[in-house]
């Protein structure tokens, strides 16, 4: 069977995160990589932009409650928007910890791992927003959540 390279299957928040997930931190624009060598040269970091939607990237460190490794529990999820998404509200006074559930997930295989190599899952989804049943215990004029896709880096 012959599947073509970038390609990304459809799947439920439900079925990779059955715990659910929560952000840790803030959304933050993922730059190209530029060596010092190029910064000698006077190139700038330009932020990434997704080849398939043409959509620029966004990232953010995602906690997994159900990984089994240490390794999967705290993840990378890259979120395509063209406005820099903006996470469900924390749900705790003092820590940055936000309950989310990803819309429209796909997931794609890639090979992850240095010097030891391991199966992970490329992420996307078209949104994020707070899970029903999630409390906030202080009060914030955002309730929204942006639009975007994500990259989980491992399985």
């Amino acid at each position: 069977m012959a599947v073509p390279r970038g390609t990304r299957f459809e799947i439920e928040h439900d079925v990779v995160f059955p715990e659910g997930a929560a952000i840790v931190g803030p959304v933050t624009p993922d730059m190209e990589y530029v060596s010092n060598e190029d910064k000698a040269r006077g190139k700038q970091p330009k932020q990434k932009i997704d080849e398939q939607t043409g959509l620029p990237q966004w990232k953010v460190t995602v906690t997994d409650p159900s990984a089994e490794k240490d390794r999967d529990k705290s993840v990378t999820v890259t979120l395509l928007d063209r406005v820099q998404p903006v996470p469900p509200p924390a749900v705790m006074q003092g820590f940055d910890f936000r309950p989310v559930l990803f819309e429209g997930l796909t997931v794609e295989p890639r090979v992850m791992g240095e010097k030891f190599k391991y199966q992970g899952w490329a992420l996307r989804a078209t949104g994020m927003r707070e899970p029903k049943g999630a409390t906030n215990s202080r009060p914030t004029q955002n309730k929204g959540a942006g639009q975007g896709s994500s990259e989980q880096k491992a399985a």
